[in-house]
C-alpha cells in the first residue's frame, strides 16, 4: 500500500467521527419538527430536547482531554463510536415505553458524549498524522465528513418523512430517523480497530520506536526520522514526566485565543440555522410543510459544495484569508435575510440569504476553526488545550440552541420593529468580532509543521 493511500484511508476512517457528529446533530433537525408535535412541546422544552445533547457534548469534550492523554486518540474514538450507537438505538425508545421526553433526553445526552469526545479527538488525530503541506486539506476532511453527515441525514429524514403521512411521522416516523444512525455508527466502530495510534501520542508516552514505524508508513524513512526528532525536541527529549504549568501567562493566553475562536464559531448562528432550519423555513420564510425537507436538502447540498471549495483552497490561500472572505459572506447572507424579514418582504432573497450564509460558513469558519484548533496548540498541551476549546464551543452551542427559539418567539422579536429579524442582526455583530479577533490574535499556520507552529508561541 502506498504512503498516500495509507494516509487517505486512516484519515477517512477517523473522519467518520465527523460524519457521525453531523449525522447525530442533524437528525434532530428533521426529527424535532415531528417529535415536538408528538410531545406537544413549547418553545422552552423544544430548546431543551435539542440542547440536551449539547450538554453531553460539553461533558464529552471535557472528558476527551484526559481520555486522549491516557488511552490515546484511537481508543478515545472507539469509546465515542460505542456512545453513538447506544444513542441511536435508544433515542426511539420513548415511543414504546413512555410519552415523556425524559428517556429521549437521556439518550440524546449519551450521543452528545460521543460527539464531544469525537469532535476533539478526530481532527487532532488527523492533524498529528498528516504532512504539513497538506494538513489543512486532511483536517478539512473532518469538516467535510460533518457536512456529508448533515447531507445524508437530511436525505434519510426526507426519505422517511416523504414515505409516511404527517400523522405517521408525528406518531413514529421521527423514531426511524434516529435509528437510521445505527448504520454509520456501527461502521465507524468496526473500522477504528484497523487504524494506527497517533505517532505524537506514542512519542508523548515514550514509545518512540512504534511512533517511528507509523511515521515511516506515512512519510517515508528520511522524513519520518526528521519528524520524530522534531517531536522529541518539542517534548523536551520525549520525557513524559515533564510537568506543564497550565497557569503560566503564555499557556493561558494560547488556550484563551483558541477558545475564543472556538466559541465564536457557534456565535455565527450556524447551528441555529441547522437545528431549527425546519422552523425557519416554515415560520420565517413561509414555506409549506411539504417543502421544508426539500429546502433542508438544498441547504445541506450548498454546505457540502462549499466545504469542497474550502478543502481545495485552505492550503493554497491560508487559514486567515478564508475566515475574512467567509465572514463578509456570512454578514451579506444574514443582512439579506434580516432586512427582508424586517421589511416583511419574505421571498427568494430571504432564501438566498440563508444559502449565502451557509455557503460562506462552509468556506470559512466551519473547516478553518477545526484546522486551527488541531494545529495551533503545542504538543505538550494539545489534548488539554483542545479539550478546553472544544468544551467551550459546545457550551456556546448550547446557549445558542437553547435561546434561539425563545428569542424567535419573543414579543420583542415579533414586534413591528424587528418582525422576526432580531437574532440574525445579533449574529452579524458576532461575525464582526470574528474578523477582529482573527486579525489581532490568530497566527497563519499554512505550510508549517506542528513543531514550527509551536515556535510561534515561544513556549
Amino acid at each position: 500500500m502506498s504512503k498516500k493511500t495509507f494516509l487517505l484511508l486512516i484519515t477517512a476512517v477517523s473522519a467518520l467521527g465527523g460524519l457521525l457528529f453531523g449525522y447525530d446533530t442533524g437528525v434532530i433537525n428533521g426529527a424535532q419538527f415531528y417529535l415536538s408535535k408528538h410531545f406537544d412541546l413549547d418553545s422552552a422544552m423544544k430548546g431543551w430536547v435539542v440542547g440536551s445533547a449539547l450538554l453531553g457534548c460539553l461533558v464529552g469534550a471535557i472528558a476527551a482531554g484526559p481520555l486522549s492523554i491516557k488511552f490515546g486518540r484511537k481508543y478515545s474514538l472507539i469509546i465515542s463510536a460505542v456512545l453513538f450507537s447506544l444513542s441511536a438505538l435508544g433515542s426511539g425508545l420513548p415511543s414504546f415505553f413512555s410519552e415523556s421526553v425524559s428517556l429521549l433526553v437521556v439518550f440524546r445526552i449519551i450521543g452528545g458524549l460521543g460527539i464531544g469526545i469525537a469532535s476533539m479527538n478526530a481532527p487532532m488525530y488527523i492533524a498529528e498524522i498528516a504532512p504539513s503541506d497538506i494538513r489543512g486539506k486532511m483536517v478539512t476532511y473532518y469538516q467535510l465528513a460533518i457536512v456529508i453527515g448533515f447531507f445524508v441525514v437530511f436525505l434519510a429524514t426526507y426519505f422517511i418523512g416523504n414515505n409516511l403521512s404527517e400523522a405517521e411521522n408525528i406518531a413514529f416516523g421521527w423514531k426511524y430517523m434516529f435509528w437510521s444512525e445505527l448504520i454509520p455508527s456501527c461502521l465507524f466502530l468496526v473500522l477504528l480497530f484497523f487504524v494506527p495510534k497517533s505517532p505524537r501520542w506514542l512519542a508523548l508516552k515514550g514509545n518512540d520506536e512504534e511512533a517511528l514505524v507509523i511515521l515511516t508508513k506515512i512519510h517515508g524513512v528520511e522524513q519520518a526520522n526528521k519528524e520524530i526528532a522534531a517531536i522529541k525536541a518539542s517534548l523536551k527529549t520525549g520525557d513524559s514526566t515533564v510537568k506543564v504549568n497550565y497557569f503560566s501567562k503564555i499557556i493561558i493566553g494560547i488556550i484563551a485565543i483558541g477558545t475564543a475562536l472556538s466559541v465564536l464559531q457557534q456565535f455565527t448562528g450556524i447551528n441555529a440555522v441547522l437545528y431549527y432550519g425546519a422552523d425557519i423555513f416554515e415560520k420565517a420564510l413561509g414555506f409549506g410543510k411539504e417543502d421544508i425537507l426539500v429546502q433542508q436538502i438544498l441547504l445541506a447540498f450548498v454546505n457540502l459544495i462549499f466545504t469542497f471549495v474550502a478543502m481545495f483552497t485552505i492550503d493554497k490561500f491560508g487559514r486567515k484569508p478564508l475566515i475574512y472572505i467567509g465572514s463578509i459572506g456570512m454578514i451579506v447572507g444574514f443582512l439579506l435575510l434580516g432586512i427582508t424579514l424586517q421589511q416583511q418582504s419574505v421571498g427568494f432573497l430571504s432564501l438566498l440569504g440563508v444559502l449565502i450564509f451557509i455557503a460562506s460558513f462552509a468556506l470559512s469558519m466551519g473547516p478553518v476553526v477545526w484546522v486551527l484548533l488541531s494545529e495551533m496548540f503545542p504538543n505538550k498541551i494539545r489534548s488539554v488545550a483542545m479539550s478546553v476549546a472544544v468544551a467551550a464551543q459546545w457550551a456556546a452551542n448550547y446557549v445558542v440552541s437553547q435561546s434561539f427559539p425563545i428569542v424567535m418567539d419573543s414579543e420583542v422579536n415579533n414586534g413591528t420593529t424587528w418582525n422576526g429579524s432580531l437574532p440574525y442582526f445579533i449574529f452579524i455583530g458576532f461575525i464582526l468580532i470574528i474578523m477582529i479577533v482573527t486579525y489581532k490574535y490568530i497566527p497563519e499556520t499554512k505550510g508549517k509543521s506542528l513543531e514550527e507552529i509551536e515556535e510561534f508561541w515561544n513556549v
